[in-house]
């Protein structure tokens, strides 16, 4: 049942192929291993794609192939969960992640105003800059965490109730 309904949502092979970005991996990309679906796959894909959806760079993507290949995981799994960050979700996130951060440094939620420039972005760095990055990290592995063993629990609960299924047959 996983295997079905993530199949469904995934990106054919040759339109990560042909994504400019990527063209850095090379043949590395054709390894059939990156395109296999199983458990195993799946959970590390879900971990990976969680985890730089959290990370505030404009170049997840690429950073998500770069640690799917040597960990063998599910490709198009880990590209895809890293869209969870996209322009119109990425400001509620990132502002929960600023929220987290304050948390865990124990530091006061400061007022700012966002501006998208160059020099915002500079000099705020000192300011919400730490906060933002540690509620970014931690964020970043609990939802990798959360996804890794959900995505083991849900395949695993799948392939039992289908066993079970079956012997009722």
């Amino acid at each position: 049942m996983p295997k079905k309904t993530i199949k469904k949502f995934l990106p054919d092979h040759q339109t990560i192929k042909d994504q400019k970005a990527l063209k850095i991996f090379g043949n590395l990309l054709y390894d059939a291993n990156l395109w296999h679906l199983n458990r195993r796959s799946a959970r590390g894909a879900f971990a990976v794609g969680l985890f730089f959806a959290f990370v505030p760079v404009p170049f997840q993507m690429v950073l998500a192939v770069a640690l799917a290949i040597p960990l063998r995981v599910n490709l198009p799994i880990s590209i895809a969960l890293v869209w969870i960050t996209n322009p119109l979700t990425m400001g509620p996130i990132f502002y929960g992640c600023y929220l987290v951060g304050t948390l865990i440094l124990g530091q006061e939620q400061g007022d700012f105003a966002f501006e998208a420039s160059w020099e915002w972005l500079v000099n705020s760095l000192s300011t919400i800059g730490p906060a933002f990055l540690v509620g970014c990290g931690t964020l970043g592995v609990l939802f990798a965490l959360f996804g890794y063993f959900f995505i083991d629990y849900a395949w695993r609960y799948s392939v039992a109730k289908s066993w079970k299924e079956r012997a009722f047959r």
